[in-house]
């Protein structure tokens, strides 16, 4: 759980304070449940105090809704994919360990948000929510030292640290946590404004009082470890990732890694992963999936076109093509990514199909640059070659597993007179993916190239409503049944009844979210 007190500010890291600080403020007064009964068989540092599941999940979901409308936010399904496969086995590897109550598992969102913030950071949200910036997955080299990170903020709400937190926040003063939320607040639409009431010292006491304290890191390490080697990972990864932690501290940190600051890095806390962890392997081979991915989200970073250009050219560099594999590969998704940034497509397509020939022995990394080529094919407007690219996956029905494949294809389909068919896969996949906005988006899409106005708005309602918007929602689920009545007889009855349905719940939701809203505010 993440907050920040430099000048310094990204979007996505002021939501992230805001957040932090809004749910301190929304429990500055005493609850009205009894307190939660503690799971059985789990390690715990104090109770929850009187917040319940239920409780913190609806508190989650109101922080949520602010980073979803954050224009830091993206939804890029190839980074999405690889960290959702990672964060899936997690999850699996805590219910075998028992560390996640059935109760938790229910009512918790259990969701990774990817923000576009180059610092490297991540951090967990009441009820289940995650943050985790693309900074992050830039820096790790294995799909390990990644999963350690998603393992240690997995352990902070299985362990129920954040409500231990909020109920010390209800003994702080609200003036004190509602200036801090106005500073950030401020900020979100005036930088210099937002911060100069940031960093006073009201904003130093609640950084200090939101950090989660020394123990409860140690124990996140200690359950994150077990629940890391559960699920199938190196446990070296706990290692390596203390290891850049570590190096970044002894270098400086000059707010790249704000992480470092929410997650202290003690010598006590890298002794005891690293007895934990057995011996590295030697001459273990580089994980070029890995690497592709990493390089990925640093150039989805935005890093400046200087840096763009710098990257581009690496390929060009004398001596290029003697390096190690491991080194090629990443340098060069990272080339023909910013090569597309700046829009140079035929420079970027050569360089990708240079990446494809590199990785073929390798099907993971493979399949990774087939995404690559298939995503500047589409760019370049050639969503035929797209398809020859993409051959259609088989979705695994669980998390985002096949959906980069997915969505290409759909949007080459779509682009190339085969939306029926790209509906039809879409269809499937929201079926049992209803909360995927992006899925929606695209079925839409398909639906609005095929005349199906009707389909199309519905599917445009269901976006905001995956996201927890539901004033979204109502407004398009209000121009669908305007478009059912001017079509008359010639409309879906079937698509307007169910519009009719979705409306009604929307418009539910809409009014018991003011009416919480209203609730606080007293």
């Amino acid at each position: 759980m993440t907050t920040t007190s430099t000048p310094c500010f990204s979007s996505w890291r002021l939501r992230a304070s805001a957040a932090a600080a809004l749910a301190a403020l929304l429990l500055a007064t005493p609850a009205a449940a009894q307190p939660a009964p503690a799971a059985r068989g789990l390690p715990s540092l104090g109770d929850a105090g009187e917040m319940t599941a239920l409780e913190e999940r609806k508190l989650g979901d109101r922080i949520i809704r602010e980073l979803y409308r954050d224009p830091d936010y993206i939804d890029d399904p190839i980074v999405g994919e690889y960290v959702d496969g990672l964060w899936r086995a997690l999850l699996d590897g805590a219910r075998a360990r028992g560390e996640l109550p059935p109760e938790l598992d229910e009512r918790y969102a259990w969701r990774v948000l990817l923000g576009r913030d180059r610092s490297i950071n991540a951090f967990a949200l009441p009820g289940g929510y995650f943050g985790l910036h693309l900074g992050l997955v830039g820096v790790v080299g294995s799909r390990a030292e990644l999963a350690s990170v998603l393992a240690h903020e997995l352990s902070h709400i299985t362990q129920r640290h954040i409500p231990r937190l909020l109920e010390q926040e209800k003994r702080q003063t609200p003036l004190m946590l509602a200036a801090m939320v106005a500073g950030m607040i401020a900020a979100s639409r005036n930088p210099q404004a937002g911060a100069a009431l940031a960093v006073g010292g009201q904003a130093a006491v609640i950084q200090q009082q939101l950090n989660f304290s020394r123990d409860m890191e140690r124990e996140a390490d200690r359950i994150g470890y077990g629940v890391l080697v559960q699920a199938g990972f190196d446990g070296q990864g706990f290692v390596g990732m203390f290891e850049k932690l570590q190096n970044a501290t002894r270098i400086n940190d000059n707010g790249d890694w704000p992480y470092l600051r929410s997650h202290p890095l003690t010598t006590q806390r890298i002794a005891d992963m690293q007895q934990r962890a057995p011996a590295a392997a030697r001459g273990a081979a580089p994980e070029l999936e890995a690497l592709l991915v990493a390089a990925r989200a640093r150039v989805l970073g935005r890093p400046g076109v200087d840096v763009l250009r710098a990257w581009a050219g690496e390929p060009d560099q004398p001596g290029f093509a003697a390096r190690p594999l491991a080194a090629r590969a990443g340098a060069l998704y990272a080339a023909a990514l910013a090569r597309a940034q700046l829009r140079e497509l035929p420079r970027a397509q050569a360089l990708a199909s240079q990446l494809a020939q590199a990785v073929a022995g390798d099907a993971a990394a493979a399949r990774q640059a087939r995404l690559l080529q298939a995503e500047l094919a589409l760019a370049a407007d050639q969503p035929a070659r797209a398809l020859e690219l993409l051959p259609p996956e088989r979705p695994s029905g669980r998390g985002q597993a096949g959906r980069a494949t997915l969505l290409l294809r759909a949007q080459a389909q779509t682009a190339s007179g085969q939306a029926a068919q790209a509906a039809d896969a879409l269809q499937v996949w929201v079926s049992d993916q209803p909360q995927d906005a992006g899925a929606w988006q695209a079925l839409a899409q398909a639906h609005a190239a095929q005349g199906q106005t009707l389909r199309a708005l519905r599917a445009e309602g269901e976006v905001p409503m995956a996201q927890l918007d539901y004033a979204g929602a109502v407004d398009r689920w209000r121009a669908a049944q305007d478009a059912a009545r001017r079509a008359a007889g010639a409309a879906d009855l079937i698509e307007a009844s169910i519009v009719d349905t979705r409306l009604r719940q929307a418009q539910a939701l809409l009014q018991q979210q003011r009416q919480e809203e209203q609730k606080a505010r007293r």
